[in-house]
Formats: structure tokens, sequence, C-alpha cells
């Protein structure tokens, strides 16, 4: 048994939408990521956050947001790709915070109705996330024709190929915040 104090990787549902279809992809990677052993997860909705629209950045830092991305040794975003981009809410959010992301991995879920799986909105969100400071890994999770992936009413996951795209998306994902965190906490700069 490890004594390796476990790994704190939220998922962040990046979409406030009502009705959206990214959230059953988030739920799942979510339940996935659990699985993991040594490893601890919870659910961000950009939905819940309270972001006021009348200014940016860390005049209004959510501190429960902060916290957890403060504490997490990586995060993973699960965003629908919305004409070929990323949702303001989600950049908003995200802009909140800057030193807390810092040399931290962060993997990304596009998530389309079409057959691309969101892979636009991830080319446009990487540049992004590396301003921040965070180091992105080399698997994305493309959830194509997320209608067809998931039951519409239940959000239970219908194509069962999913399961091993997460385990190389995850398992990616975890080598790379256990190699940062060693790094953040042994190496100076």
């Amino acid at each position: 048994m490890s004594t390796e104090r476990a790994l704190f990787i939220p998922v962040i549902l990046g979409t406030p939408r009502q009705g959206r279809m990214s959230e059953h992809a988030a739920r799942f990677v979510l339940a996935e990521l659990g699985k993991r052993e040594g490893v601890e997860t919870e659910l961000i909705d950009v939905r819940e956050l309270p972001l006021s629209a009348r200014d940016e950045g860390g005049a209004i830092k959510d501190e429960g947001f902060s916290r957890s991305v403060s504490r997490a040794d990586a995060l993973v975003i699960v965003t629908p790709e919305y004409n070929h981009g990323y949702p303001g809410m989600l950049k908003h959010a995200l802009d909140t915070n800057l030193k807390e992301y810092v040399h931290k991995a962060v993997g990304v879920c596009g998530v389309s109705a079409g057959g691309f799986g969101g892979t636009r909105v991830i080319e446009n969100l990487l540049p992004v996330l590396r301003e921040l400071g965070l180091v992105t890994v080399f698997w994305d999770l493309n959830f194509s024709s997320v209608g067809k992936a998931f039951d519409q009413t239940t959000g239970a996951l219908l194509d069962e190929s999913y399961v091993k795209r997460a385990d190389k998306f995850l398992g990616e994902l975890v080598w790379m915040a256990k190699t940062l965190r060693h790094g953040r906490e042994n190496v100076s700069i």
C-alpha cells in the first residue's frame, strides 16, 4: 500500500447551457477517473460558479474554485464545441486564476454533435491553456456525435469504445500529474 498522497484531479464542465450533452461526457470522465487508485476527483460546473459579468480575472475570483484549482495536481476540461470555439463562460472562469495553474497537467475532452468530436475547440483552447501555465497532455478525448454516445435521457454510455479511449487519456494525464507534482515539489526554477 502506497503512503503517497492521492492525486487531486477535478473535472471542469465548461458550459452553462441548458440541455447540454457535454454533461454526460463530463460525468462519464468523472466516473472513470474516480475508479483510478490514488486519485481523488470532483466535478466543477461553470454553471454553478458565482462569477460576475461586471468585471474579470482576479477581481471576480471565486474562492472555492480557486482552492480546488490550487489543490489540483491536474485538471480535465470537458467542453463542447460552439461554432469552432469554446464557451465564453469557460474562458471567463479560467481567467479568474493564474498562479494556481502553473506547472500542472491538463487534459481536454472535446464534445460535438458532429463527427469531429470537438477537435476544433481543443485546437482553439490549447494556446489559452498554455498561456495560463498549464501543461497539456498529448492525448485528447474526443466525443463525436455525442447524442449517439450517451442515452440522451439517462446519460448512460451507449458506445463502450469510450471506456478504452478514456483509459488511455487518463493514463497519460495521471502520469503527467505525478511527474509535474514531483517537479513542483522537488525542482527549483
